[in-house]
């Protein structure tokens, strides 16, 4: 009842919270902070202090998946580059990890900036109605015009009861996909200090 009074804008308008829905349990469970950030692989490169303890932190690599994961053992694998390589190496392959922290978002950040336009355009539809109910049959045929009017409020409300909570949810993946990002790079760069090290000492000697 409550749909069919908002008109045929209220179609997209659902289909838009169902998305939004869709996209936030699912970016909620993909972004939580210990399945990218794994705490046995952060445990491990930590505790990294000779050349020998860097097949445990491969193996340990090759048993999990994601984009930590991923990214610590593609520089475990080629430890043998120049440092410089081996920066532009990782660098490269966290760049195109990292997209599958922000997949989707872009899609909430859009729709909580059309949710309020389909409520206006909802409202501009309602009002057009009310007009010309009145042009037609003058001011007296009042349920006529309380159905162009009550659409006009009630996409109005939907749009904006969309687009605000969106807007919230891009705003909180956004920063928590960012401080996963800068999270990753500084146990990242912890990896390529010690891995230097050790090239450097296998070079010299």
């Amino acid at each position: 009842m409550f749909l069919q009074r908002g008109g045929i804008v209220m179609i997209p308008l659902l289909l838009c919270s169902i998305i939004v829905v869709a996209i936030a349990i699912e970016r909620a469970i993909v972004l939580r902070s210990k399945k990218v950030l794994i705490p046995e692989i952060i445990n491990v490169i930590e505790t990294i202090k000779q050349p020998e303890d860097i097949h445990l932190a491969l193996s340990i690599c090759q048993k999990n998946e994601g984009v930590f994961a991923h990214i610590v053992r593609l520089g475990l694998e080629n430890r043998d580059l120049p440092a410089d390589e081996l920066k532009e190496l990782i660098t490269d392959q966290g760049r195109q990890e990292v997209r599958s922290l922000e997949k989707g978002l872009v899609i909430i950040e859009t729709i909580a900036g059309i949710a309020p336009l389909l409520g206006l355009l909802g409202t501009v539809t309602g009002m057009i109605k009310v007009f010309t109910v009145i042009s037609q049959q003058g001011l007296g045929q009042t349920q006529a015009l309380s159905g162009g009017i009550s659409e006009a409020l009630i996409t109005t409300v939907v749009g904006l009861s969309i687009g605000i909570p969106s807007l919230v949810l891009y705003n909180y993946f956004t920063n928590k996909a960012e401080n996963l990002i800068l999270d990753i790079e500084k146990f990242t760069s912890q990896l390529l200090r010690k891995l230097s090290r050790f090239h450097a000492a296998a070079t010299n000697n």
